[in-house]
């Protein structure tokens, strides 16, 4: 009989290949604790107060963790990383701005200004560099080129909501949330540039104590938002249709950006290794920088609205870009083989 660890390596494998994520799971599972329990009156309070802890704690690591050097490194290769960053932070948001002048019988004002608000975020690290070693393609390019997307994320994204997001379904970015979002984000990502030498080495021998606060700083902003969103009746204010319509558009974004990313780096010479890199860095969102965001950009009980779209391109990206760097890898098994 295999062993629970054993048993959930195997589940988690068999998972994995058809292109599902166990965390999506457990966040599937965590949207649904949260509508049949969701946290209420001192129970909420505790709730709340956790989650700006975590977030807190979770960009010191980031701070700790992402090297502004191996991003410097790797700026020789501009052109790569130019594209990759219009891809990020110019075409994507065109997409979004684009889906909102989709009806609101396809898309509510508020699932709408969602979509926008995934647009803006930065590319994902984790994945990203795992997709391209997948796929046999430039690893160190990748590297870089996420790391540098998350250094100008943090900056960038909260300027671009602030212009962008404001006025939407009722959205108003103000002072004090661009002040919450220097003291929640910014600070402890500071926070942990400077103390980089000094804990580095202890969070590399550590890895785990960082993927238990990454997913699990994540399930708690979910059940908070969730739970925020059911007090509101956010189910009662979305139907199934605009969900199918919601997974529709991510879908079409997702792929828009797959074409564009795979015509422009043949177009413009670069090489079969750089054209991987560029395909998965440039098509990439972050879940776990967006959560954070989201909870102080948008008001309590509009929260879990906002990022369902987040969350189901998430998981579209992950199901998409897996076999495309199964078949990214199978080529260049085939290629080096004869």
């Amino acid at each position: 009989m295999l062993q629970p660890r054993a048993a959930f390596a195997a589940v988690n494998r068999a998972l994995h290949r058809i292109g599902i994520d166990a965390f999506i799971l457990l966040l599937l599972g965590t949207v649904g604790l949260a509508t049949l329990l969701p946290a209420t009156g001192p129970a909420a309070t505790v709730v709340g107060g956790s989650v700006n802890v975590v977030v807190g704690l979770l960009f010191f690591l980031y701070g700790a963790r992402l090297s502004p050097q191996e991003a410097l490194a790797g700026a020789r290769n501009w052109r790569l990383h130019l594209l990759i960053a219009g891809c990020t932070y110019l075409l994507f948001p065109l997409l979004g701005e684009a889906a909102r002048l989709l009806p609101d019988s396809v898309l509510p004002p508020r699932l709408a200004t969602g979509v926008l608000f995934l647009t803006l975020l930065s590319s994902t690290v984790q994945s990203s560099i795992a997709f391209t070693s997948m796929a046999r393609g430039n690893v160190a390019a990748a590297i870089c080129a996420a790391t540098f997307s998350s250094l100008l994320g943090i900056v960038l994204t909260p300027l671009l909501a602030a212009w962008l997001l404001s006025g939407g379904a009722g959205i108003q970015v103000s002072g004090g949330q661009i002040l919450d979002i220097v003291l929640q984000l910014l600070m402890p990502f500071a926070l942990g540039q400077l103390l980089r030498r000094r804990v580095g080495p202890w969070i590399q021998r550590n890895r785990v104590v960082t993927l238990v606060v990454d997913r699990g700083s994540i399930l708690l902003i979910v059940y908070s938002a969730f739970s925020e969103g059911v007090r509101e009746d956010i189910w009662g204010r979305v139907t199934v249709g605009q969900i199918l319509w919601l997974v529709a558009v991510c879908a079409a974004m997702l792929g828009l950006v797959l074409t564009f990313t795979a015509v422009a780096s043949r177009r413009l010479g670069f090489d079969r290794a750089d054209r991987i890199t560029i395909q998965f860095c440039g098509s990439k969102k972050s879940l776990a920088n967006g959560l954070p965001l989201a909870t102080i950009l948008f008001p309590a009980g509009s929260v879990g609205l906002m990022v369902l779209p987040l969350m189901l391109f998430h998981q579209i990206q992950l199901m998409v870009c897996t076999v495309l760097a199964q078949r990214w890898g199978r080529r260049a098994g085939e290629e080096a083989d004869r």
